[in-house]
């Protein structure tokens, strides 16, 4: 039998932490990529300066099911997360929350362009 490990307290150490912005983009890139259905290098990242607060722009494309499937079967859109509008808000908020979390970095906001569409058949979005 195994006893459980020690908890170890955190120890408030001095000194500074800081994410490269090569970090950044790569964190945005990969949850923009997750969120909306498409790979990683498809995504374009940029930052700017928002009265001290970080402001991401993205342009991607984002994955949608081939025409033919949507329209024999219209409800796939709403099982998807809807029209592409709603999944790209969706979207926003997905990002924001993932990159503050993962790399405490304060954001105003993601602004999102969509550049154009990936066909799937999964469909997989978040």
């Amino acid at each position: 039998m195994t006893s459980p490990a020690p908890a170890v307290r955190a120890r408030v150490l001095n000194g500074h932490n800081r994410i490269s912005t090569q970090a950044l983009t790569s964190l945005a890139k990969a949850a923009a990529a997750q969120a909306l259905g498409v790979d990683g290098q498809d995504v374009r990242a940029d930052w700017t300066d928002d009265d001290g607060l970080l402001a991401l722009s993205l342009v991607t494309p984002i994955s949608v099911p081939p025409l033919r499937t949507v329209a024999s079967n219209p409800g796939r859109v709403d099982a998807l997360g809807g029209s592409i509008w709603d999944r790209t808000l969706s979207a926003k908020a997905h990002i924001l929350a993932t990159v503050t979390e993962l790399s405490g970095a304060r954001l105003s906001r993601v602004d999102i362009r969509i550049s154009g569409v990936r066909i799937s058949e999964g469909g997989r979005v978040h």
